[in-house]
């Protein structure tokens, strides 16, 4: 991993502006959105030095900002724009993502001696180069004056929601825009509980990569609107988040590894001049990486119905009713 120096100073301004607390006062959402731009600000120059953390962190602020954007009091050509902006970062540093995270798990992999180290040493390297042009086109397609400009234009926004807050407030309508973006997160929050529901019922017990993935991301979604209700102090649900929070990482491990056996199966197919000795190596990796697989997927199916019994019972939120609930393993 590349060093991180410190922040340079054409960036020092930009970090402090995103700081800030919002004033007493201010919507729930407005803090939200303050706390996620300075996730995301705050990590644009270790991006730039190539820290893969900072760039796991910046993603997921990324995918956070979207997912609260559409609640906030913004014009809709502002929010259509942020949110197209937001999901190109999310693409750009995904890319990249998923090629660190593999690199990580083959060298994780390569301490255990189920797994033939020279075929994932073979592997390795060619994850390795496609790493290095992955990193090599998000340089030039999402530079950091790039970001930097992104990250403006979300304070900005957040600026005018304050300001709009304070022209707004009265004795009477006071209460009005937090409890307007809070029914609108309780909207959303039903939505996204749908829609893992019956991604969960789709993928069924049966052992599917791409119906267990859709699963994954529906729970993602789900968790990141849970804990923005959770901020507003009127819904506590710590033990259902914990529940998805366990199933996703579970369910992103499984997709890992698949992502491995489709890079082993790809370096067999190509294996040029044909070598029956390496083939059979890169068998034998395939196959203990289905056997992790499989036994990810039981336990996913173990607490599947768990799962749906937490599905069930945010997507029946009504404003005001949530409360501490342990769901029951």
């Amino acid at each position: 991993m590349a060093a991180i120096r410190p922040e340079s100073h054409h960036l020092s301004h930009l970090r402090y502006n995103f700081t800030v607390k919002a004033q007493n006062g201010t919507p729930s959402s407005v803090g939200a959105f303050r706390k996620l731009l300075d996730a995301f600000a705050g990590e644009i120059p270790h991006v730039e030095e190539g820290d893969i953390e900072a760039l796991h962190r910046m993603r997921v602020a990324s995918r956070r900002l979207r997912e609260l954007i559409p609640l906030l009091a913004l014009d809709a050509d502002t929010t259509r724009r942020l949110s197209r902006r937001l999901r190109r970062v999310t693409r750009r540093l995904g890319s990249v993502r998923e090629l660190d995270v593999l690199m990580l798990l083959i060298e994780e992999l390569e301490g255990n001696a189920r797994y033939p180290r020279e075929g994932l040493k073979r592997i390795g390297a060619a994850v390795l180069r496609a790493r290095t042009a992955a990193r090599e086109r998000m340089a030039a397609k999402l530079p950091t004056p790039k970001l930097e400009r992104l990250a403006r234009k979300l304070e900005n926004a957040a600026k005018r929601l304050e300001s709009r807050h304070t022209k707004s407030a009265s004795p009477t309508r006071a209460n009005r825009p937090k409890n307007t973006w809070q029914w609108a997160l309780d909207a959303r929050l039903t939505r996204r509980a749908e829609r893992a529901h019956a991604a969960i019922e789709a993928a069924g017990a049966v052992y599917l990569p791409e119906p267990l993935h859709a699963v994954r991301v529906a729970l993602k979604k789900l968790r990141y609107t849970a804990e923005l209700r959770t901020q507003t102090k009127r819904g506590r649900v710590t033990a259902e988040i914990k529940a998805m929070k366990t199933a996703q990482d579970l369910l992103g491990r499984l997709h890992d590894l698949e992502v491995l056996i489709s890079w082993t199966r790809d370096a067999q197919a190509s294996l040029f001049p044909p070598d029956l000795a390496t083939w059979r190596e890169l068998d034998a990796l395939v196959r203990a990486l289905d056997d992790d697989c499989r036994v990810l997927h039981a336990g996913y199916v173990h607490d599947r119905a768990r799962l749906i019994a937490i599905a069930d019972r945010l997507r029946a939120t009504k404003p005001h009713t949530l409360h501490v609930q342990q769901v029951a393993s």
